[in-house]
């Protein structure tokens, strides 16, 4: 899909505030309603816009410890991968995981109550996944950036993508 200049400001708005209405969104990016909702309905059909969520605050629902882990799979062929990755969208506590390149095999990140909620997860749901051979655990003490908007650069020499 080709986006213009007009896709891009409402891909930089909706990122910014998933709930503005429709009316507030064409103001601001100068078109009509009517063409503006066509617009993010294209976006959404074409899968440029996947979903709208609401961001909550960790330390208010009691999940204020965060964890990093590198594992890593004592078997590098697509079956046990497809199987690590199964199991590992079935768990809550796991809020991403990437499959990396380097020693280790994927990253995860998982957000629990507290301390004894990470050992309880590692013990009970993470090393009983068939194939994991080991683990490296970072916590995060504290967060210095965190953006969930991917920069959308405007066009260059009026071309569209």
């Amino acid at each position: 899909m080709k986006l213009d200049d007009i896709d891009i400001n409402i891909l930089n708005i909706l990122q910014s505030n998933g709930r503005i209405t429709n009316s507030q969104l064409a103001a601001d990016i100068g078109i009509s309603p009517p063409a503006s909702l066509e617009r993010v309905k294209r976006l959404e059909n074409a899968g440029v816009i996947r979903r709208y969520v609401a961001l909550v605050d960790p330390a208010h629902i009691d999940k204020g410890v965060f964890a990093l882990v590198l594992v890593s799979l004592a078997i590098h062929q697509l079956q046990s991968i497809d199987q690590f990755t199964a199991e590992i969208k079935k768990l809550p506590e796991v809020l991403e995981c990437y499959h990396i390149t380097g020693e280790e095999d994927f990253l995860l990140k998982i957000a629990v109550k507290d301390i004894a909620g990470y050992e309880d997860f590692i013990l009970t749901k993470l090393t009983r996944i068939p194939g994991v051979r080991q683990m490296k655990t970072s916590f995060v003490l504290s967060t210095v950036k965190y953006d969930t908007r991917i920069p959308v650069d405007s066009l260059t020499n009026g071309q569209e993508r």
